[in-house]
């Protein structure tokens, strides 16, 4: 959940809504648990087993589209984002220009891989100005 609600808000939301919060939690546990049993068992470090854990279960979150949207908002729209984060709606906005994205994200199959491709920043950015407008 540390990682969850800060990075993918609008995950957490939807599994809220449907009250499955523990079961996605428990899946996501369960599918590296038989690893992280064999990896104690052969004396690897605690750390490097928490660690490996937590790469394993957020893998598929990453890169978060709600943490690239934050950045885009900052970068971009400084004065917005600063009256957005001053009256409480930075989350909410971010959140609903996350939903307005949803396209171009899937268009340009949003990655680690590609998260630094220029055209899909410039999409983003035009979707938010959209948006803001």
């Amino acid at each position: 959940m540390s990682y969850l609600v800060p990075n993918n808000p609008d995950l957490m939301i939807r599994l809220q809504e449907g009250n499955s919060v523990s079961e996605y939690l428990e899946g996501k546990v369960n599918s590296i648990m038989q690893t992280a049993e064999h990896l104690l068992e052969g004396g690897k470090p605690l750390y490097e087993i928490e660690e490996w854990c937590m790469n394993e279960m957020t893998a598929d979150l990453k890169p978060s589209r709600y943490r690239y949207i934050l950045s885009v908002i900052e970068e971009e729209f400084p004065k917005e984002y600063e009256r957005m984060r001053e009256n409480g709606t930075l989350t909410y906005e971010a959140l609903n220009m996350t939903k307005a994205c949803r396209d171009i994200f899937e268009e340009f199959d949003f990655k680690i891989e590609n998260e630094d491709n220029r055209h899909l920043r410039y999409a983003i950015i035009g979707q938010i100005h959209d948006y803001l407008l």
